[in-house]
C-alpha cells in the first residue's frame, strides 16, 4: 500500500496540530505549524520546535513563557549560541527542528508530562516593521506531529 500523503497531511490538520494565521499587514500572512516540546521535568530547559511561514518575509524576535524563566531562541552547534532574531524569508518554510535551531525555554516553572501544554508567545516583525505577538499552546511530545501521524499510518498498514 502507498503512502497517501494528501490525506495524512489534511487529517493532521484537521486534528488540530497548531495551525495558526496571523495577518502581519493587509497582504501578508505568518503561519505556525506543529508546534511541540519534550516532556521535561520542573528546573530544567526543554527544546520547542515548530514550522514557521511568512508570505512576505518577517523576523521571529522574540520567545515569551510563564511557563519558565525565560526562553532564548538556540543557533545549532555546541548548543550555547543564542540569537537576537531568526530571519524569515518571504515563502520559504524554516524548521525549527531537533538538531537545528529552535526555541529553549530555560528553568520550567514545572514538570511537563507527555500531553500538557505550555503557553509560548513569539513576537514576530513584518518587514513594513510592523509587531506581533502569537500566543500559542505547545504541546508535550516527543516527536512531532506529523512524525507520529506517519509512524501511526506505517504500524496500521505494514508494508
Amino acid at each position: 500500500m502507498e503512502y497517501d500523503f494528501c490525506n495524512i497531511r489534511s487529517r493532521a490538520l484537521a486534528c488540530g496540530l497548531g495551525l495558526s494565521l496571523l495577518a502581519l499587514d493587509a497582504n501578508a500572512l505568518f503561519i505556525v505549524n506543529q508546534p511541540w516540546l519534550r516532556p521535561a521535568k520542573s528546573g530544567q530547559s526543554t527544546e520547542v520546535y515548530m514550522n514557521l511561514t511568512s508570505t512576505d518575509g518577517a523576523a521571529l524576535l522574540a520567545v515569551g513563557t510563564d511557563g519558565a524563566a525565560s526562553a532564548v531562541i538556540r543557533d545549532p552547534g555546541n548548543g550555547t549560541n543564542t540569537l537576537d532574531l531568526l530571519p524569515l524569508p518571504a515563502k520559504t518554510l524554516v524548521a525549527l527542528a531537533p538538531g537545528k535551531t529552535c526555541i529553549v525555554l530555560i528553568k520550567l516553572a514545572r514538570t511537563v508530562k507527555l500531553g500538557e501544554r505550555v503557553g509560548v508567545t513569539l513576537t514576530i516583525q513584518g518587514n513594513d516593521g510592523g509587531r506581533q505577538d502569537v500566543p500559542l499552546q505547545v504541546e508535550a511530545r516527543l516527536r512531532s506531529p506529523l512524525d507520529d501521524e506517519l509512524r501511526a499510518h506505517h504500524h496500521t498498514h505494514p508494508h
